[in-house]
């Protein structure tokens, strides 16, 4: 061998030694390596693995619908949509997909800041769009697919809707950003028309597509329980519209009617102006929102001689005819009182006081009971205390305790001043003299009807008798007569119908100052048909109307028009039986 092999053989052996030392420190890393991953982490690396391969979404329960007493429904939802990117896929492509995104569903995407958190760093989940209809959402993503763009993905979700636009609005309360009910139905029944959301959890490729045939958990979702109401969409539809009118030509500042079935206790509509459109996406205030009919307090003037009148029958103090001397004016401690019209004495019988509304007459009659005794029928009334209608944010009113009262508390609060009450309060209240003397709480709920069809009906306290038979029927006839051209209220009928019926106007107190505002007052009427066979009873509240409003002449003929309607409605038909006619002089 020569010497020149002899070193070319050397020059061999020597790269072998190192390609073997190589190849060994390499194994050697990559064994150590594998036992680390195998040995020691395999816990933290399947699940990083896992992670990075799987993607989950929430399967959202179908909210329960709202439906009116014929099963119409007042608020439902539908299949709704909400897009997501994960910026660590879409960075890249950011432009383009904010492109078609915003051509897709226009002014409501903002090109720039879409793009701003779809390249966000360092993140992984961003909102594209919230609240989709279905139809927009497939469009965006097809598009997205047609142009080979990954990273969007979707969530569907359950949106409220309200057929019926602003009718019930303010009983069925709308829904927050969370999908969580606000006010009224929505509110009270939240957990019932929830449901329970599911989800699934799937695998997807790096790109963030969906791997067919691969592994999948599913959890399903259960969908919310159906809220039965005792409300009649069309008389509801109705008495907006009447009660919108009747607010907007007085210029007043708000309106509200309420009907029930005082056979039942059922409200069958309970309207409000001004009121909101949950749809239509404008900032709700609280002066939209607020239900009135529960949460709004006023003083309620001359209905409340009704209850007065109905203490006094009860302990056989008084009836229709029993005659009264009515003064020009009183002086009670230190404050003088009159009616809403001078005159001299008059010689009026308690049917009279009624018709013709007199504060005077009422406060007369009234003295026959101590400040214990008319406090004590006023609690029996249930003022003072929520109606428990079931409905959140109810107020109890403000009535002092009859201890407290001085001779002129006693005489105002017997014609509805210096005493607070809300409109459900004088429903219930007058409603049992219209039921024959028997009390009960009012409802708006029927039942809860499950996903499977089955019926939970409301249960209701039983009726209790406030005042005798005998009394409430001697406070019906005076209200009868109250609907007389010799009464407040003549507008108030309706052919072939008797009506039993009473008006309001009290002087309205300033929230800042606590004081009663001069020329400003809340006018109503109160009402139930037929007189002699009671079904039906309406309520309507008019607030600060301007020119020269009064509860006969501005919110008696809305108590007509609703009443009409729910007579018909309801295929109530006149009892045949003449009026009494009961004198109002003497």
């Amino acid at each position: 061998m020569t010497p020149a092999q002899r070193r070319r053989q050397r020059v061999v052996r020597a790269r072998v030694r190192f390609s073997l030392l190589t190849a060994f420190a390499v194994f050697v890393v990559f064994g150590a390596r594998l036992l680390q991953i195998q040995g020691f982490d395999t816990g933290a690396y399947a699940a990083q693995a896992t992670d990075a391969g799987t993607r989950s979404t929430i399967v959202p329960a179908e909210r329960g619908e709202i439906l009116d007493r014929n099963g119409v429904a007042l608020a439902t939802s539908y299949d709704g949509v909400t897009l997501t990117a994960d910026p660590a896929l879409t960075a890249e492509n950011a432009p383009q997909i904010a492109s078609i995104v915003t051509e897709v569903i226009g002014s409501d995407a903002d090109y720039f800041d879409l793009i701003d958190r779809l390249r966000k760093p360092d993140d992984r989940f961003e909102y594209v769009a919230k609240d989709l209809p279905a139809w927009q959402a497939d469009q965006v993503i097809e598009a997205l697919s047609k142009a080979g763009l990954n990273g969007v993905f979707v969530q569907h979700e359950s949106l409220r809707s309200y057929p019926n636009g602003s009718v019930a609005a303010n009983l069925l309360g709308h829904l927050n950003d969370d999908g969580d009910g606000v006010g009224g139905l929505e509110q009270q029944y939240n957990s019932i028309l929830s449901g329970s959301d599911g989800s699934a959890t799937f695998t997807v490729s790096p790109k963030g597509e969906k791997i067919p045939l691969a592994d999948s958990q599913i959890v399903e979702m259960e969908p919310g329980s159906d809220v039965l109401t005792t409300i009649d969409s069309d008389l509801q539809w109705y008495a907006d519209s009447v009660l919108a009118d009747t607010v907007q030509s007085t210029g007043a500042d708000w309106g509200l009617a309420v009907t029930l079935d005082v056979q039942t206790c059922e409200i069958l509509q309970m309207s409000q102006v001004p009121t909101f459109d949950a749809d239509a996406g404008l900032d709700l205030t609280d002066a939209l929102t607020v239900n009135r009919a529960m949460q709004t307090v006023y003083e309620p003037g001359s209905v409340m001689k009704t209850i007065t009148m109905a203490a006094l029958a009860d302990q056989g103090k008084i009836e229709p005819t029993t005659p009264i001397v009515v003064p020009s004016q009183m002086s009670i401690d230190g404050f003088t009182i009159g009616d809403a019209w001078d005159h001299g004495t008059l010689h009026l019988t308690a049917a009279g006081v009624i018709a013709k509304s007199s504060n005077l007459g009422t406060i007369i009659a009234s003295q026959q009971m101590d400040d214990e005794t008319m406090y004590d029928y006023l609690r029996a009334f249930g003022f003072g205390e929520k109606t428990g209608v079931g409905l959140p944010g109810e107020s109890s009113g403000l009535l002092s305790d009859g201890s407290e009262w001085t001779k002129a508390n006693h005489a105002t609060i017997s014609f509805g001043q210096g005493i607070s009450v809300t409109a459900l309060q004088m429903v219930r209240a007058v409603g049992a003299i219209a039921n024959g003397g028997q009390m009960c709480d009012p409802t708006v709920v029927s039942g809860v009807q499950s996903p499977g069809g089955s019926v939970t009906p409301t249960v209701a306290d039983a009726p209790r008798q406030v005042v005798s038979t005998e009394a409430a029927k001697a406070v019906t006839t005076m209200m009868e007569a109250v609907v007389t051209p010799e009464g407040s209220a003549p507008v108030a009928q309706i052919p072939g119908y008797r009506v039993a019926g009473k008006t309001g106007t009290a002087w309205r107190v300033d929230p800042d100052t606590g004081r009663y505002v001069t020329g400003s007052h809340t006018v109503s009427f109160m009402g139930f048909v037929p007189a002699d066979a009671p079904r039906f009873l309406t309520y309507v509240v008019i607030d600060n109307p301007k020119g020269n409003a009064s509860g006969g002449g501005t919110a008696a003929p809305v108590f007509r028009d609703i009443m009409s309607m729910a007579l018909q409605r309801f295929g109530i038909v006149p009892t045949g039986a003449a009026a009494p006619g009961t004198p109002t002089t003497w």
